[in-house]
């Protein structure tokens, strides 16, 4: 048999065995090959930004690095990213956090009237007298000029007007006491998009509200959390912020979303 001098010239990079691609389970795909050259006009049809990942089409190349041993043979490592399907944007991934935070007792959802689907039992905390929440009817609270709610919730006027404070050391539950503990929840989420518009569009979402948790076209909330975030008309979610950066070929953008169980006021805070 005949010896073979003469190998791969490596005119055109050849691609080496181990390449490999994973998915973070949400669709983002990243994935490294290996390549040979010997010609270093041939190396960029495998490291120009952009070319085609040869082991899934959905990829392409945004970062490399180059390493030539004793014989200037190149040694190529291609990194490419892309999105699973060829779809626009991944799915999100996200966090949540649910705690406490000091509100003023005024803004208690049971303060004048009994608030019905959160659970709470006994009278409303200040009541509303013997009228009603638009025109309330408080007693006169003998030897001065204010008027007196329930737990000693006192007023200005016997139509309520200004709240005064818990006045009554009788009500020791209440006494002095200005603010409560009131549930609060936020959402952080991230996502990947090769769309600048996607990217631009939730920017310009930022203080906007949702029913169904979906912002610019995209929803922002899994199902498991649940479909409909709506409570007497009014939206519960709240984007309330949007950072993006430039992954590759792709956009990367973080968000946080804020839960307000009493939902948002819709002339305060616009729709999505």
């Amino acid at each position: 048999m005949a010896i073979v001098k003469n190998g791969n010239a490596l005119t055109t990079p050849v691609q080496q065995p181990g390449a490999k691609i994973s998915d973070d389970g949400y669709g983002l795909l990243t994935a490294t090959v290996v390549w040979k050259a010997d010609d270093s006009a041939a190396l960029g049809s495998v490291v120009n930004r952009g070319s085609t990942c040869p082991i899934d089409s959905n990829c392409a190349a945004h970062r490399y690095s180059i390493t030539y041993d004793a014989l200037e043979v190149a040694t190529l490592t291609v990194d490419y990213v892309g999105i699973d399907g060829g779809a626009t944007s991944t799915d999100p991934q996200i966090t949540g956090s649910q705690g406490l935070t000091s509100e003023n007792i005024t803004t208690h959802p049971n303060f004048f009237e009994t608030a019905s689907g959160l659970g709470f039992s006994g009278s409303p905390i200040a009541g509303v007298g013997t009228g009603s929440l638009a025109t309330p009817a408080y007693p006169a609270v003998s030897g001065t000029s204010e008027f007196q709610g329930n737990n000693g919730a006192t007023f200005e006027a016997a139509t309520g007007r200004k709240f005064l404070g818990f006045k009554k050391p009788e009500f020791k539950d209440f006494y002095g006491k200005s603010n409560y503990l009131a549930p609060q929840c936020s959402l952080s989420g991230v996502f990947y998009t090769s769309s600048s518009s996607l990217v631009n569009d939730h920017r310009n979402a930022v203080g906007k509200t949702s029913g169904n948790g979906t912002f610019a076209g995209k929803k922002l909330v899994p199902d498991y959390m649940g479909t409909s975030f709506t409570i007497g008309g009014k939206n519960q979610l709240l984007l309330a912020q949007v950072s993006f950066e430039d992954f590759g070929l792709l956009y990367k953008v973080q968000y946080e979303l804020r839960f307000n169980r009493e939902g948002y006021v819709a002339s305060v805070y616009a729709s999505a």
